[in-house]
């Protein structure tokens, strides 16, 4: 187990982690994304629930 951990904190050591700036930047453009489909989502449900009851009338 001790191997095991010691191996875990090396790896990581290896690793690049973005700044604070990368990750307000990320956070931004996956909100943004996420608006926009549900934006999408909604747009295209109104749109088929309406198509259907004129259909279904």
């Amino acid at each position: 187990m001790k191997k095991f951990l010691g191996e875990v904190v090396a790896e990581m050591k290896k690793v690049s982690w973005s700044t604070k700036k990368e990750l307000v930047n990320y956070t931004i453009v996956v909100g943004i994304a996420v608006a926009v489909v549900c934006a999408l989502i909604w747009v295209c449900d109104t749109f088929f629930a309406r198509l259907f009851h004129i259909i279904l009338k």
